[in-house]
């Protein structure tokens, strides 16, 4: 039985899987060590606003690794002014990047320049009735997240398990999936149900080349399954995260006020207060994303390790699959 795919094999990959674009967290320190350990990740342009500092961090990860890495680009459901995708996306074609990212609202205005240049586009969404759209619009891949993950599931709530078998039956295009993935047997079963590989983000928040506190990253490994939270449904923005004094109080304003709007919650949900935790370790405080692989998240490694042990209980799932015969 292969442990590897088709998409693994076209962008070189040592196991067929996407290192999630982390925001605020996935700068090129993150995505070379991931880059270089075998896996695919992605730089978060979101997390430099300023256009300057995004390009002079693609290049210091040229810098770092001669292996492929994207560009995540995250665009808000709507066009509003200022709004500067089409210039990140001119960005990754001038840096030479050969794939990017992309979440958000429907990203077919932007095919055309980007699949001249021969960028790969692989459109993130939170579950498969979206992703048929966007192989309806042209996208290469897509990556499925499931309620599982951290960050931003969408409002079905679709898990990964269902996902998996609606899109092995409704899509063309290759697919991964995420949410809740953190182990080679995952993996491995993610390729048996038809998936080109898995997208991972929680199980490599506790990587050693992630830029965050100490602190930080032990309060993740020391968390269990049970210590996410899903807040904000009522601004149809659903977010899983760290369960903290946060996400109490976030959770108590929605049940006081079911029409409460995201500029009441603001002061609570605001990106800074969670950028804090990251540079003090006190994760008391701020929507600090984490999805229910947190269970399976016990310790601090440099992410070759991770990546090392992932191969390895792929290795083992395999061989109980199929079992070696004894002469």
């Amino acid at each position: 039985m292969s442990l590897t795919t088709p998409f693994a094999k076209r962008w070189g990959l040592r196991l067929p899987v996407v290192a999630g674009g982390l925001q605020w967290l996935a700068n090129a320190d993150y995505v070379a060590a991931a880059a270089n350990a075998g896996v695919l990740p992605f730089l978060t342009a979101a997390s430099f606003p300023d256009p300057d500092a995004l390009r002079a961090e693609i290049r210091r990860a040229k810098d770092m690794t001669d292996r492929p890495f994207g560009l995540n680009v995250s665009m808000l459901p709507k066009l509003v002014p200022g709004d500067r995708t089409e210039a990140v996306f001119q960005m990754a074609i001038d840096e030479g990047l050969r794939i990017v990212e992309t979440s958000g609202r429907n990203p077919e205005p932007y095919l055309a320049p980007l699949k001249a240049a021969g960028v790969t586009v692989l459109h993130k969404v939170p579950s498969v009735r979206y992703a048929v759209s966007a192989q309806r619009a042209g996208v290469d891949m897509v990556s499925i997240v499931g309620a599982e993950c951290g960050g931003h599931p969408g409002m079905d709530l679709v898990g990964s398990l269902v996902n998996i078998a609606l899109a092995e039956r409704r899509l063309t295009i290759p697919f991964l999936i995420g949410g809740g993935i953190a182990t080679g047997e995952q993996i491995l079963a993610a390729m048996a149900n038809g998936a080109e590989g898995v997208v991972i983000g929680t199980r490599f928040l506790v990587a050693e080349e992630i830029p965050a506190h100490p602190g930080y990253k032990t309060a993740l490994a020391q968390a269990s399954e049970r210590d996410t939270a899903l807040t904000m449904s009522s601004v149809r923005n659903t977010i899983r995260t760290l369960k903290n004094e946060t996400t109490e109080a976030v959770a108590q304003m929605e049940r006081d006020n079911p029409h409460v709007t995201i500029e009441e919650l603001m002061p609570l949900v605001s990106g800074k207060i969670g950028r804090a935790a990251y540079e003090t370790g006190d994760v008391s405080k701020g929507m600090l994303s984490a999805g229910q692989a947190l269970g399976l998240t016990d310790e601090l490694a440099p992410i070759a390790q991770i990546v090392a042990q992932l191969e390895e209980e792929m290795h083992r799932a395999r061989d109980r699959l199929c079992p070696k015969e004894t002469p």
